[in-house]
Formats: structure tokens, sequence, C-alpha cells
């Protein structure tokens, strides 16, 4: 499996608890390497960018609102099949759904409040990735502990 990049965000909640530490932690220790990292406020304008598959439903407005209220961290996390395994260590979108050991299933109550975001699918990540990150921002380096988390092809 090829190395891939994906969009990851602590959410104000996780941000106002205390557990942007403990998220960034996660996604290290599953293997994937972190290439860009910021605390930043959502403007408007972002927020309806980011969420603008969503315009013109019932729960969108309050997405803006929500996103814009608060701090968040954004990330660019690298790794093989980063996409998916930030997913999977997210938990499900719904936390009452989540699996005890994701992040939602550990952290969160409330689909509304669930302390993180993840891209969905490849070609989303390298849309949200151009939304919250400029090229200068995301640095290419090597883990030099890099043949303790993957053998060589």
């Amino acid at each position: 499996m090829a190395t891939e990049r994906t969009f990851a965000m602590v959410k104000p909640d996780g941000v106002q608890r205390g557990l942007v530490g403990e998220v960034v932690a996660r996604y290290e220790r599953r293997g994937l390497k972190v290439v860009g990292l910021k605390l930043m406020r959502v403007s408007k304008q972002l927020a309806e960018e980011h969420y603008a598959e969503h315009r013109g439903k019932g729960f969108y407005d309050g997405l803006v609102s929500y996103i814009t209220s608060g701090p968040v961290v954004a990330l660019c996390l690298e790794g093989r099949n980063a996409v998916q395994v930030v997913r999977d260590v997210n938990g499900a979108t719904d936390p009452t759904k989540a699996l005890p050991g994701s992040i939602r299933g550990d952290f969160a109550l409330d689909i509304g409040r669930n302390v993180v975001h993840g891209s969905d699918a490849p070609a989303t990540a390298q849309r949200e990735l151009k939304l919250y990150f400029g090229d200068a921002e995301l640095l290419a380096w090597e883990r030099t502990g890099e043949r303790w988390v993957h053998e060589k092809a």
C-alpha cells in the first residue's frame, strides 16, 4: 500500500477538553507521522468551504457555527492507508456506535461534540488539506524508526 496523506482535526470540544495531546498521540502510536500541525480558529468562510457539500441540509448552520466557536488543531498525517487508519482510530461518527478504544468511543457521547474530524476518502483529504495548509506548511521528513513500523516492500 502506498503512503498517503490525510487531514484530521481536533474540533473545538476536543481542544476545550484538553484532548489534543491524547488525540495526536493515538495517531502517532498507530504509526502515522505528523507532517503538518497548527492551532487555529476556523473562519466562517473556511467553514462554509469545508462543509460545502452539506449546504442546504438542516444541520449545516449548526456545523458552521460549531466549528467556528473555538480553536481547533488541524493536522496532516502521513502513512500507509492513512485515510482509513485515521477513520479507524477516530471511530464511528456517532459516538454511541463507536467502539471502545477509538477516540470517539472513549471520549464522546454526542454526535455534535465528537472530538475529531477525519477525511472520508483520499480525494476529500486532498481537498481538505488544501483548505487548511499551504504547501510550505507541510514538512517532508524521514522518521528514523520507520523500519519498526513497516516491513520493507
